[in-house]
């Protein structure tokens, strides 16, 4: 038997006593068969069956080609699909990144706004500190000299009555 999926040619045809199967009765379309001769029609319950089996053969082969390309169809939208949640993947993590990264700065300027503030104020605080440590000096040293100067003028006073 010849290749389904080829025509047979009209010599092999005859000699064999089949039909040449044309494209269109593989499709399922009806084809009108030439007049037979006394010969053909005695094999033609098995040319009939013939053409049925090659034309089944050309079905499920058409079948098989079209359930490929199905695949290849779907394993291309996967494959789109799976880049584009790639591409979206990337683009909500570069976008996280960029907030975080501006977050971080801003931190860091509130930070270091913060610590100017602070040090601004611990060096405020240090300089009424030290004013008041030399006003509480000044007071002290002043009392202390008003006490001896008491001292001493009482000690005159003693010293001289006597």
């Amino acid at each position: 038997m010849t290749n389904p999926k080829e025509p047979v040619k009209r010599e092999e045809a005859k000699a064999e006593g089949e039909v040449e199967t044309s494209s269109a009765e593989a499709r399922g379309q009806v084809v009108e068969s030439p007049p037979q001769t006394e010969g053909a029609r005695a094999v033609d319950p098995l040319v009939e069956v013939l053409g049925r089996a090659e034309q089944a053969y050309a079905a499920y082969m058409d079948a098989q080609k079209e359930v490929a390309r199905a695949y290849k169809t779907n394993e291309n939208q996967v494959e789109r699909a799976y880049k584009e949640a790639e591409e979206q993947a990337h683009k909500a993590y570069s976008q996280a990144l960029e907030r975080a990264l501006r977050a971080r700065e801003k931190a860091d300027q509130e930070a270091d706004e913060a610590y100017r503030r602070a040090k601004e104020q611990a060096k405020q605080t240090y300089e009424e500190s030290a004013k008041q440590a030399l006003k509480i000096h000044q007071e002290t040293l002043k009392q202390a000299w008003q006490v001896r100067e008491q001292t001493v003028q009482q000690a005159w006073k003693i010293f001289a009555k006597e």
